[in-house]
């Protein structure tokens, strides 16, 4: 039981007088300058701060069948602790940030809305989500400080200090001519890879206050400066400062100026004009987003008169309150939309300009059978399901088939679409080498534009968690039955031919999942590594001899003998090597031996799967008949198998991440395929 003490020393260790002492620094404009001298950086615009704030965690290169792709770190949400990572959209990302760093440059993209276009549950939300909360973050950061201004009106300190309502630059309060000049000096030492611009003027209601007191004091700008305090700025999306969110509501009820702000009319008896910036309220998304980001949820159901709001904020970099001039504002402007509503965009031509002035980047369900894993792994794994066990494969099951309906079938004959999910996935297969992999990329423009959602994956592995008549452990046979009953009721499955599709797919991923654990449990019952080294020394002795037309010295007779042809095959049959296509086979092996040779490595069969699973397979049946499983599903088991069979479910609880619950019923699972004969040998 935790007491008063440990909840205190709890509170004490979170304590940070100091950041917090930074985060509310306030002084004089004079000691905003000497600040702005010493680190230029203060001063950049939304876009340059995004783009910077995306760099600051670092990047790392990788490689995709043969193309070097950049990987954002910010993307694994470190701000979040993961919790909203994105997995496998590195080609989108890259776009993304390319889109940041052009507008960064000033090279014509910071006057555009970027749209993030792709199916429902790709992820598009999630990358805005991360921007948001990565810049708040950012925010209250050394590096990504920024600044905003303070006025006081009287000249003897009895009125209180009134916040910049657009918590604007305060280089703003520069005049014109002398801003110019002082950035060109701050730019050529500043030693950044883009200029720093500050562009615009003051908001309504500061440009009020700056011109009453110019001419207050005969056009003295040192003592107009003496009403100006300024202060850090931290953003917050809670408190409305620097990140808005603007969601579509019914056509009926919308009103721009939920975007720029409406007039207070209890305070036009007071200042006695409705056109006084005293009785305006600068609480629009444009207006409380300045300095940061604005997102426009589903950007494409707005009105048409918002949309031209948005032309405005993005070409202009201006809005248009009622009643006022218009408003600079520096945000970036970022939406999302589905499909259908895009479609609709682009068969308007009333849109034309939306259109012309829109960066879209598309974002497609992830390809990768990986990185869908991941996705899932996030939400279910043994920290975030207690009391109950997740069998092996069933998360790989569920991913492997929302990534079968997402791929294209494949234009060439020989290859399947489950190979095609391996190729995509980094597996090796014969025949096809990486420029196959870009080619079979580049032929499927519109793969992971349609699919299953991961959405609809994680629904059906929580509806399979919870199921009452479950109490230990959840296998895969579960979630893909929760998978394939909840199509009958699927909202985004449009047809009868669709839906066929899909329940082929699930056929197809649990003949995958079969041939996975007859392979897990052969490896658990030829569990010997020395013993499978011995077979493929033998076997390599054999091949070498066989394709240098050589013979083999006989390790127990030391007898010089033919190369044994018997062995050699009874592997290679394994794995359905036919009598044609031996010798390739053969001479393939020793091929990347000796390149493996030239770079200083040792051969390892492990590196090869498919040699691999031959050997295993050739163990295994010389040594299956030591193991009846096939008595696993008779009544009567004698107490010699039954000890084997308790080993074999040792090792699978051991190596393979098994449960007593489901190593048992995988074991009763491969004895019935045993049963059936499905298995060679």
């Amino acid at each position: 039981m935790v007491d008063l003490k440990e909840v205190y020393a709890l509170i004490n260790e979170n304590l940070d007088l100091d950041s917090f002492k930074d985060q509310h620094w306030e002084g004089s404009f004079e000691d905003y300058l000497r600040i702005v001298l010493r680190n230029p950086r203060v001063v950049r615009n939304a876009f340059q701060r995004v783009y910077d704030m995306v760099l600051s965690y670092g990047t790392e290169e990788i490689y995709e069948h043969k193309e070097k792709l950049t990987r954002f770190r910010f993307f694994d949400d470190p701000v979040g602790d993961g919790r909203d990572a994105v997995y496998g959209l590195e080609k989108p990302l890259m776009r993304l940030v390319r889109a940041f760093k052009s507008a960064a440059h000033g090279y014509g993209t910071e006057r555009r809305v970027l749209l993030l276009h792709g199916p429902v549950g790709s992820a598009k939300s999630t990358i805005v989500r991360l921007l948001k909360k990565g810049l708040e973050a950012y925010s209250k950061t050394k590096e990504g400080a920024l600044y905003t201004f303070m006025w006081r009106e009287d000249d003897n300190g009895s009125s209180a200090w009134t916040d910049c309502p657009m918590k604007e630059e305060p280089l703003r309060l520069l005049p014109p001519d002398v801003r110019t000049r002082f950035l060109d000096k701050l730019n050529q030492g500043a030693g950044l890879e883009y200029k720093i611009p500050v562009e615009g003027s003051l908001c309504p209601a500061c440009r009020r206050t700056y011109n009453e007191l110019l001419k207050r004091y005969g056009g003295d700008w040192h003592r107009v400066m003496n009403h100006v305090k300024v202060r850090r700025l931290v953003l917050s999306e809670k408190d409305r400062v620097g990140i808005g969110t603007f969601q579509p509501k019914d056509e009926k009820n919308q009103d721009s100026t939920e975007l720029t702000g409406d007039i207070n009319y209890r305070k036009i008896a007071e200042y006695g004009s409705d056109s006084d910036p005293r009785a305006f309220n600068f609480d629009g998304e444009f207006n409380i987003a300045n300095r940061g980001i604005v997102e426009f949820i589903e950007v494409l159901k707005l009105e048409v008169a918002f949309l031209y709001d948005l032309l405005g904020a993005s070409q202009e970099h201006t809005v248009k309150p009622k009643k006022f001039a218009q408003t600079d504002i520096d945000e970036v402007i970022i939406g999302h939309t589905n499909e259908p509503e895009y479609r609709k965009l682009q068969n308007n031509e009333l849109m034309e300009a939306f259109r012309d002035r829109t960066v879209k980047v598309d974002v497609p369900y992830n390809t990768t059978l990986d990185q869908e894993i991941k996705i899932y792994k996030k939400d279910y794994n043994s920290r975030a399901v207690k009391g109950k066990h997740i069998a092996p494969h069933t998360i790989e099951t569920a991913a492997m088939w929302a990534i079968l309906t997402r791929l294209e079938e494949p234009k060439k004959a020989n290859l399947s679409l489950m190979q095609k999910l391996k190729l995509y996935n980094g597996k090796s297969l014969p025949g096809f080498t990486e420029e196959n992999i870009k080619e079979l990329r580049g032929e499927s423009e519109r793969e992971g534009m349609e699919g299953i959602s991961p959405r609809y994956i994680q629904d059906k592995i929580s509806n399979a968690l919870v199921r009452d008549d479950v109490e230990a452990c959840v296998n895969p046979f579960m979630v893909l039955n929760e998978l394939e009953s909840g199509l009958k009721h699927h909202s985004l499955i449009t047809s009868e031919e669709q839906k066929k599709r899909y329940k082929e797919l699930l056929a197809v991923v649990k003949e995958e999942y079969e041939d996975a654990v007859k392979n897990e449990v052969q490896r658990a019952i030829c569990a010997d590594e020395d013993a499978i080294a011995r077979l493929c020394a033998n076997y390599l002795d054999n091949i070498k001899a066989y394709t240098q037309k050589e013979r083999v010295r006989n390790r127990y007779t030391g007898q010089d003998e033919e190369p044994d042809e018997r062995l050699m095959r009874s592997i290679e049959e394994k794995i359905d090597i036919p009598e044609s296509r031996k010798d390739d086979f053969r001479r393939e092996i020793m091929n990347y031996i000796g390149a493996l040779a030239v770079e200083g490595k040792t051969f390892n069969y492990k590196t090869n799967e498919r040699l691999q699973k031959a050997l295993e397979l050739k163990l295994f049946e010389d040594q299956k008949d030591s193991i009846k499983l096939t008595s696993l599903v008779s009544t009567v088991v004698d107490k010699d198998t039954q000890e084997k069979i308790d080993i074999v479910k040792n090792r699978l609880i051991k190596n393979y991440g098994y449960c007593d619950v489901c190593s048992n019923d995988v074991l009763h699972y491969v004895a019935s395929i045993f049963a059936r004969g499905d298995v060679k040998g």
